[in-house]
């Protein structure tokens, strides 16, 4: 199974693509869709969705992992990577890739194994459980392939029990 993971923003969007087979992970690619501050919003927009659909031809992902937005300051900020989150989520509708969201919490709790866990933890168990030699860069590529591991292990975790259950 093909992941893509994407870490939603409006300056950043971080995105990662691993192939998830046989409870092994294979990175395939990742990286970040940046846009220039000077333009106007609904260019860097249109950006964030152009880049998205090149990379859903590009890889075929049989999933799409969407981090779930968390603010609790400021809501002109909040308005804005909502936008860039809908805009990612509409560019993978409109490829018909099922579409998974998880909550900052359920990451790190498939990460590190605790839902509170810092960003620095979930970044070394990103590098060590993807081999990478280093911790990629900026933080919304880790935190992209963070929510495709989660994913990855979410899914397996629910086949598993739909087998043993018949649900």
């Amino acid at each position: 199974m093909i992941i893509l993971g994407i870490d939603p923003g409006y300056a950043i969007v971080g995105y990662g693509l691993v192939e998830f087979q046989n409870n092994k992970f294979k990175v395939l690619d990742y990286g970040a869709i940046t846009t220039d501050k000077d333009e106007e919003m609904s260019a860097r927009l249109r950006h964030i969705y152009s880049e998205l659909q090149h990379l859903i031809d590009l890889y075929h992902p049989d999933a799409v992992a969407v981090e779930e937005l968390f603010f609790n300051k400021n809501a002109k900020t909040a308005i804005l990577v909502a936008q860039g989150r809908g805009t990612a989520i509409v560019a993978c509708a409109n490829k018909d890739v099922a579409l998974y969201e998880y909550t900052p919490l359920q990451i790190k709790q498939a990460l590190v194994g605790y839902g509170r866990a810092e960003k620095k933890q979930v970044q070394y168990m990103v590098k060590m459980i993807l081999n990478l030699k280093e911790v990629p860069k900026p933080d919304d590529t880790a935190d992209a392939l963070a929510v495709a591991i989660c994913h990855g292990n979410s899914y397996n975790v629910s086949n598993v029990l739909q087998m043993k259950t018949g649900i």
